[in-house]
């Protein structure tokens, strides 16, 4: 049987609404929703530093998991609005690279708080020669 290891970024929705950031099952990495939220409120107003905040908690713990930025196979992003994607996209780009990760983009009608733009989530897989 293999064993779970879950990771928590300390964030008070965690342990309200019962979930880990992130989950570790043998070589697989899933990596919850993140948002660019600090201290209960959004950190920043700008759609692409919200996406760089929220990509950088996501790949906080897929480190703390073992995992690397190159290990990343999946990534999800939900904007709220349309005219976001190409700043949120270029970020995305930016971060991975050259991983060019499996990656979706929707758009979709609110998050949790009204001034969250986005909303993203990752996916990883180590192998023996990256770990």
């Amino acid at each position: 049987m293999t064993a779970v290891q879950r990771h928590s970024s300390g964030g008070p929705w965690e342990d309200a609404f019962g979930y880990s950031r992130a989950v570790r099952t043998g070589d697989r990495i899933i990596v919850s929703g993140c948002t660019a939220v600090r201290d209960g409120a959004a950190e920043h107003s700008d759609p692409a530093a919200q996406a760089r905040s929220a990509f950088r908690t996501a790949l906080e713990a897929v480190e703390a998991l073992g995992g690397t930025v190159a290990d990343v196979v999946r990534t999800r992003m939900y904007l709220v609005h349309r005219s976001d994607a190409d700043a949120i996209g270029r970020v995305h780009a930016e971060l991975f690279g050259d991983v060019r990760p499996a990656a979706s983009m929707v758009v979709v009608a609110a998050l949790i708080l009204p001034e969250l733009l986005v909303e993203v989530e990752v996916e990883a897989v180590v192998t023996e020669a990256a770990s």
